[in-house]
């Protein structure tokens, strides 16, 4: 029997996920982008850029962390048994 509760809540955090890593990822390239050209705030286009990126990574690491039973439980202490 499918749990559709279930189902429908790992569906709509997985769009989530999805839609924020690639919003993080395509600011921190336009910010990269920014920052090449120069001129005014290059600095902080640059620190904004890898900002975007390190939140990219931490999305991942979530998801790695939450996939992995091992991982679930020993960082979370989220149990996989039911």
């Amino acid at each position: 029997m499918i749990d559709w509760t279930a189902f429908l809540v790992v569906a709509v955090v997985t769009w989530i996920a999805a839609l924020a890593i690639v919003a993080a990822y395509s600011f921190g390239v336009r910010l990269l982008a920014v920052a090449k050209d120069g001129g005014r705030g290059q600095s902080v286009s640059k620190a904004g850029a890898y900002a975007c990126f390190v939140v990219c990574g931490l999305i991942v690491a979530l998801g790695v962390v939450l996939i992995v039973p091992q991982l679930s439980e020993a960082i979370l202490g989220i149990s996989s048994s039911h």
